[in-house]
């Protein structure tokens, strides 16, 4: 694969409990291990950018494939929950996404959605290492 653009961002300090920025500046977060960790919270966390980030990738990949069928997705959104939970030897990601297409049939709907999952670059890294459910929510 040749990469049409490249991301570059580095963590520094405590890792969950550190700092995130990006080269160009765009992104420059403090860290907080979440309360549900056993944390303080008070500042994002790598679930919350992995949500945002697939969230974003998968509304884009949306558009493109219900453009491509015919699917109305005026007013659509998609909404990403990553979960974390412990496993052998240390941590796993499951994510749902939630998707709603207010102008679209369930049944077209569903049809879109499946097909941004066969498209999206978030859904294709996922694919096979971690779980991932679809809802259409009417």
């Amino acid at each position: 694969m040749k990469a049409l653009y490249t991301a570059h961002a580095t963590a520094t300090g405590e890792g969950r409990k550190g700092h995130v920025k990006t080269d160009d500046g765009m992104l420059d977060l403090n860290l907080a291990m979440p309360e549900g960790l056993g944390g303080k919270g008070g500042a994002t966390n790598p679930e919350q950018l992995f949500a945002a980030g697939y969230s974003a990738c998968f509304h884009s990949a949306l558009k493109l494939t219900a453009g491509k069928l015919g699917v109305d997705v005026t007013d659509s959104v998609i909404s990403a929950h990553v979960g974390i939970g412990q496993v052998d030897g240390g941590f796993k990601l499951e994510v749902t996404l939630d998707a709603k297409l207010p102008n679209a049939s369930l049944e077209d709907a569903k049809k879109a959605v499946e097909a941004a999952h066969q498209v999206c670059p978030y859904s294709n890294a996922t694919r096979g290492n971690i779980e991932v459910t679809l809802n259409v929510i009417e």
